[in-house]
């Protein structure tokens, strides 16, 4: 199965949608059928869970842990807009779901409320933090992995121009911007990178046309490369890239096989291995609330190297990027992590 089919075929699936979960319509019955089984509810950000990159990274995450049966209940909620996210975060709780997680930095302030009113229920609060011992947070070193396919951009540049397109204009956001910049300057310190932002709501995420629009501009402006960090808008960044015969950079997931031969590399955030991880641990008894950071130490940052781009990237650029990542690791070389305080 080809991992376009992979996602078609889950994304078809049967699973709550935000309608039948504020009405109850199955909830009663998956609480009254668990037995010991622990219930799991994901509340998506508003891309969606077929975004093909952050919230589609969480979703493979879950999946995984259904498909290696692990003894759980799951039920999703794709809220399409932020003021759906509350009631779906109460609706689980209310009815007593184990696991509650919440995917994206947006869902911090209310998950955190939710969380102080259901102490004895455990939360996931990915890309932010929250002040409760019942809340794993679940941070990224997203400026690591962003250094490496930084220096794998510069490398491949001929033009002397590469391009970041971000999503949302927020710190996290700029984490990835910071991390491009070092990385692709450590290797050409004279290189140009052209930056913009789709805007500065929640729907920036949700944007392929302006995606696309941006990164039309940059490649006019002479950018080889482009770096989109920017959900569902990313794919607008992919569909120039194709357009222009040039090199676009994924996300979050894997995202070389969208369109084989203009992704030059991704970098992924391994957020479906931490949703399974927690998933698991509260399977067992071993929910751990607090922070939970994941970097290229632990393989929770990385680029993507496989069957779709493997022929684009030359030996030796590799083996001085993976030069480059033991160095991180070991502290020989400093990344900004531009939401440090």
């Amino acid at each position: 199965m080809t991992k376009r089919t992979f996602f078609a075929v889950f994304v078809s699936a049967c699973l709550l949608s935000l309608g039948a979960l504020l009405a109850g319509c199955t909830m009663r019955d998956v609480s009254a059928d668990a037995g010991n089984k622990a219930k799991v509810g994901i509340i998506y950000d508003i891309g969606g869970k077929d975004d093909r990159s952050f919230n589609a990274a969480a979703y493979v995450g879950a999946l995984r842990a259904v498909k290696d049966n692990l003894p759980i209940v799951y039920r999703d909620v794709e809220p399409g807009d932020p003021t759906s996210i509350e009631p779906a975060q109460r609706a689980f709780a209310q009815y007593g779901y184990n696991l509650i997680i919440g995917v994206g930095f947006a869902q911090g302030p209310i998950l955190t409320e939710v969380a102080k009113n259901y102490p004895n229920l455990h939360f996931v609060l990915i890309d932010s933090v929250a002040e409760s011992q019942n809340v794993a947070s679940l941070i990224f070193k997203e400026h690591e992995g962003s250094f490496l396919v930084g220096m794998i951009a510069a490398y491949t540049n001929k033009t002397g121009k590469i391009g970041f397109v971000g999503g949302m204009d927020i710190p996290l956001i700029h984490r990835f911007q910071t991390g491009y910049e070092e990385g692709a300057k450590y290797v050409k310190p004279d290189i140009v990178v052209l930056k913009n932002y789709v805007g500065i709501t929640d729907g920036a995420w949700n944007n392929p046309g302006k995606g696309r629009e941006l990164a039309n501009s940059q490649y006019e402006q002479g950018a080889d490369i482009i770096f989109q960090a920017a959900g569902n808008s990313g794919l607008g960044v992919f569909d120039a890239a194709e357009s222009y015969k040039k090199f676009a950079i994924g996300v979050d997931s894997n995202q070389n096989w969208v369109k084989p031969g203009f992704i030059l590399t991704s970098m992924m955030k391994r957020i479906d291995n931490a949703v399974y991880d927690v998933i698991k641990e509260e399977t067992q008894g071993n929910f751990k609330g607090g922070l939970h950071v994941y970097g290229l130490e632990n393989k929770g940052v990385d680029y993507a190297l496989d069957e779709y781009n493997k022929a684009l990237i030359p030996q030796e650029v590799i083996e001085k990027v993976e030069q480059a990542k033991k160095d991180i690791i070991a502290g020989k070389i400093k990344v900004t992590d531009a939401m440090a305080k």
